[in-house]
């Protein structure tokens, strides 16, 4: 069975950091892009940021380019999301979702692709 289980959220002020991780069981994590993404009631679902098998290549939204870092440990099947300056408007519940092919390439984001999803992380940022 397929799992993706996240933790590390929690309440930071304007200009905090967080570490995100998401714990993969059930399938063979190295083989898969992974994203991180997030919800809010304004914008909805956001693409946040990915990450190639093998983590040699990384992607990042406008809006967390230069804040966030996206990284993985594919031994110890584990993805994380180091957030750094946060802001109001990262508030958010975040996600880590698994693309459902091991055949990945850039390409815009599209929910429907990714087949299992973890139950979220809720971050909020406020002072």
């Amino acid at each position: 069975e397929v799992q993706l289980v996240e933790s590390g959220g929690g309440l930071m002020q304007p200009g905090g950091s967080l570490r995100l991780s998401c714990a993969a069981s059930g399938f063979t994590f190295s083989r898969y892009t992974m994203t991180w993404v997030r919800r809010t009631p304004g914008k909805g679902l956001e693409w946040v940021s990915s990450i190639v098998s093998d983590g040699s290549t990384t992607y990042y939204a406008d809006s967390v380019k230069g804040r966030f870092t996206i990284s993985r440990d594919n031994v110890k099947k584990m993805l994380y999301l180091q957030t750094n300056s946060l802001k109001s408007e990262d508030t958010a519940v975040y996600y880590c979702a698994k693309y459902y092919n091991p055949l990945w390439f850039p390409r815009p984001w599209a929910p429907d692709e990714y087949d299992y999803w973890g139950q979220g992380t809720q971050v909020i940022v406020s002072a």
